[in-house]
């Protein structure tokens, strides 16, 4: 189940990717199928035996958590989420509503809009759905304002889900009700501007007055909302005790529901997603999505329709002004002449040229600058112009990164000649694709031809058929939509099952982040098995996710297979499945145990999440024996050194055999193995040197960054921290060369030393950049928070939102390592020998 209640998840101008269909399905029902949630498969689920249960699941609700204190709590939480979601849903059905009155008034005159028969049709049943949730509304809030141990609102929700006979009348008319409201806007201009522009009202505590929706997307929210709600119910069942009075009407309340939406599920007319032939057959549109194809050497982002017998691949014109929209069909491939070109084949066809990484991670760092000015504006009420030339330039940088970040390759061959080249950032959606296209090709497909009558219905039916109706940037999103979560995510992938034969099994984690899902993480292989045990951990750098995937690939050794291009992934998908990272499931201090189901393998994993602030703590450690928490003068002065032996030890074996590893110091190491490092340099056992010489380099690049991370105040000092924030600002390059030298002389030796010795290493690590891809943008992004992050007592004011994760004060500190890294070579000597002359007081 999903935990996000807000009420604009998906919408009709929606967002989200459509899901693979589930078997036996080649429609897409208007009940939102996106990943976000698919209530087909929570009601469904219900029949087969293993749906959404309504009693307390594994989990959360468990052992400890199940006291009643933490449990009201939850109740509490959940409830309020919902409360303002419901206060939203409400505005927006109050804007629906508005124009209903005036149009009704000029029904009867002799200059009508629309005539009443079309005004009964568009808003049929709205008025009811508004009454019954401004009830239920004004009912719920007093209750969760006044919250204590004896509140109940189980009746609550059982009288919400006895009138969902109200909903049921209002789908069966959804679909007569949108084609009305399309054919007036068509024939009636002023109808048209009514209806392209609703106000909706910003919730009460909010800084934003007004919200403007189209009325298309408006009437999809009471189909959405139902789901939404069974959503609600089924998380207040695990946090109230099966003897709280409430408990019993919950669960009465979520078999209404449940049984409502598989109803529904059922009865929507698979029409909607049909067009005919001039044959009389029915070509439905299966799936439909933006991806990103290499035309004539430069990055063009389609939409990309596939239908039951055809692949179409669309651009969409640019009309003037209240002109209808319409796509321009840039080419098409029927499916019984498409196939998928094998790797050895597609070397004819043009190489990817990859953008570096560092300029795609300049390009996040301005987005997230945008967004913390967005934010800010809100909080100051600014103008609506500055943030709507904000919002504007943020969807410029994020449509750039959503162009030019992919470089997963997806090839289509059209058996009578052209091939064509799209890339995707995730080998995840390729799979969908390739696996949507080949489940059609089962079928008795005919070759044809269409004439250019038959391409121009089949384009013109595209705009209407679509699922996918924004570009999956967050600048599209709603303001009551989730931003996602922001901090770290630590997997451990623990073993699969369900493997008919033995093979080279491993995994990788994909999550999304800026809009589009990234591959962050990769288990090793484990050899010639049917239960592969990996019991590795992970530790995942969110950026507004909502979700994580899990692949499972057997391992491909045959060198004839391996491609020259290295982006090609020749290895072959076993299966796949993504959860929802649910905010108050992941957020809580105990690992949360979970299995993903895929094609008939299962694989265990465990989660725990840090929110951003969490990971930020510094914390001094209690055995000052030790390496890890312990100032970096104290080990040196225990030790006899200049640098500290931990910090010398990991880069002379990153240099011996990680130098030319892609992604060093990016890539996260097993987390256990890091652990293990850890327990051995806090020892000082006498082993050390032969553990870090069987050490994968990755858990050694990682204990290097969790030594700096774990210092109880940065290696750069906190006392120093604000003037290296304004030294980095000055924009005269003498001042600031003068200032940042001199702020290095400040620096204790010790920390000075050892600084100078990690930035010489990190120089080497970038001169490999054609090898291991890390440039030293890179290693700065890598090291910078890291090395100047201040500790807990000083980054109180530092703290602003949990998104800022790239807010001002992150990319400042990537910024000042930069400098250095940029700078000429810096020796201790030379800078000793100037303070003469710098005498001054930092």
């Amino acid at each position: 189940a999903d935990f996000n209640y807000g009420a604009d998840e998906y919408d009709a101008e929606g967002n989200e990717e459509p899901k693979a269909l589930p078997e036996g399905s080649e429609t897409m029902p208007y009940i939102d199928e996106s990943p976000t949630m698919s209530p087909q498969l929570s009601a469904r689920g219900q029949e087969s035996g293993d749906g959404v249960s309504p009693t307390p699941t594994d989990g959360l609700g468990t052992g400890g958590e199940r006291d009643a204190g933490k449990g009201l709590e939850m109740r509490k939480l959940v409830l309020s989420g919902f409360l303002a979601s419901e206060e939203i849903y409400i505005n927006q059905l109050e804007a629906l509503l508005l124009p209903m009155k005036p149009l009704k008034a000029t029904a009867t005159t002799s200059q009508p809009v629309l005539t009443l028969q079309q005004i009964e049709t568009i808003f049929y049943k709205i008025q009811d759905i508004y009454e019954i949730h401004k009830e239920f509304y004004d009912s719920l809030c007093p209750k969760v304002q006044q919250w204590d141990s004896n509140v109940t609102m189980g009746h609550l929700f059982q009288k919400l889900a006895s009138q969902l006979g109200v909903y049921k009348a209002f789908v069966d008319n959804y679909k007569i009700a949108l084609e009305t409201a399309e054919k007036c806007s068509q024939s009636n201009y002023q109808f048209q501007k009514i209806s392209e522009e609703l106000k909706v009202k910003g919730p009460k505590d909010s800084k934003e007055s007004h919200t403007s929706v189209t009325m298309e997307a408006l009437l999809y929210k009471p189909i959405d909302r139902v789901t939404r709600s069974t959503l609600v119910l089924h998380d207040l069942l695990k946090h109230t005790p099966a003897d709280h009075p409430d408990y019993p009407l919950l669960q009465d309340a979520l078999r209404i529901s449940q049984n409502f939406l598989s109803s529904i599920n059922e009865d929507i007319d698979p029409r909607r997603t049909a067009v005919t032939t001039p044959k009389g057959e029915t070509r439905q549109l299966v799936k439909d999505g933006f991806l990103v194809e290499l035309s004539e050497g430069s990055r063009k982002l389609r939409h990309v329709f596939l239908f039951t017998d055809v692949l179409l691949c669309a651009k969409l014109k640019k009309t003037a002004v209240g002109k209808h929209q319409q796509y321009d069909c840039k080419w098409y491939v029927p499916l019984a002449d498409l196939v998928f070109p094998s790797p050895e084949e597609s070397e004819h066809c043009p190489q990817v040229h990859v953008i570096p990484d560092h300029e795609l991670e300049d390009m996040k760092m301005k987005i997230s600058a945008i967004k913390s000015e967005v934010q800010k504006e809100k909080a100051n009420k600014g103008q609506s112009r500055a943030i709507e030339r904000l919002k504007k330039k943020m969807f410029e940088n994020e449509f750039w990164l959503l162009l030019n970040s992919p470089a997963i390759p997806f090839r289509i061959h059209n058996r009578n000649g052209k091939s064509y080249l799209f890339l995707l950032s995730s080998d995840y959606e390729r799979s969908e694709w390739r696996e949507a296209i080949q489940k059609l090709q089962k079928k008795d497909l005919q070759a044809f031809v269409l004439s250019s009558v038959e391409l121009q219905v089949l384009t013109g039916s595209c705009f209407k058929l679509r699922t996918v109706h924004n570009i999956p940037v967050t600048s599209n999103k709603d303001d009551d939509e989730s931003p996602g979560l922001y901090g770290f995510l630590h997997v451990i992938v623990h073993s699969a099952k369900g493997f008919k034969q033995s093979a080279n099994l491993y995994c990788t984690l994909e999550v999304d982040s800026f809009g589009y899902f990234v591959s962050k993480a990769k288990t090793r292989v484990f050899r010639d098995t049917t239960e592969p045990q990996w019991n590795e951990e992970f530790e995942i750098e969110l950026e507004g996710s909502q979700s994580l995937r899990i692949l499972c690939y057997e391992k491909c050794y045959d060198k004839t297979k391996l491609n020259k291009d290295n982006n090609e992934i020749v290895d072959k998908i076993m299966g796949k499945g993504q959860i929802q990272l649910d905010p108050q499931a992941v957020q809580t201090k105990n690992w949360h145990m979970d299995v993903i189901e895929m094609n008939g393998i299962k694989v265990e994993f465990s989660m725990k999440f840090t929110s951003r602030d969490m990971s930020l703590k510094r914390t001094p450690s209690k055995k000052q024996t030790g390496v890890f928490g312990v100032k970096i003068s104290v080990v040196t002065k225990r030790e006899r050194s200049k640098v500290p032996y931990i910090v010398r030890q990991c880069i002379e074996e990153v240099e011996k055999r990680g130098i030319e590893e892609v992604g060093i110091y990016r890539i996260s190491g097993v987390a256990t193995d890091i652990q293990a490092l850890k327990a051995v340099f806090d020892a000082n056992n006498k082993d050390i040197l032969v553990m870090l010489s069987d050490m994968d380099i990755n858990a050694i690049a990682g204990t290097l960054k969790l030594y700096f991370r774990e210092l109880p105040e940065p290696l750069l000092t906190d006392r120093l921290y604000p003037a290296f924030m304004e030294g980095i600002a000055l924009s005269d390059p003498a001042a600031k060369e003068n200032c940042m030298m001199h702020l290095l002389r400040s620096l204790p030796d010790p920390n000075l030393i050892t600084f100078l010795f990690l930035l010489e290493h990190l120089k080497r690590v970038a001169e490999k950049e054609p090898i291991n891809k890390m440039s030293l943008h890179n290693l700065a992004t890598v090291f910078g928070p890291t090395l100047l992050r201040p500790s807990e007592g000083e980054s109180k004011g530092h703290l602003t939102l949990a998104s800022d994760i790239w807010s001002h004060d992150v990319m400042a500190q990537v910024q000042v390592l930069l400098y250095y890294l940029q700078h000429p070579p810096i020796s201790f000597t030379e800078l000793k020998r100037n303070t003469l002359y710098f005498s001054t007081d930092v």
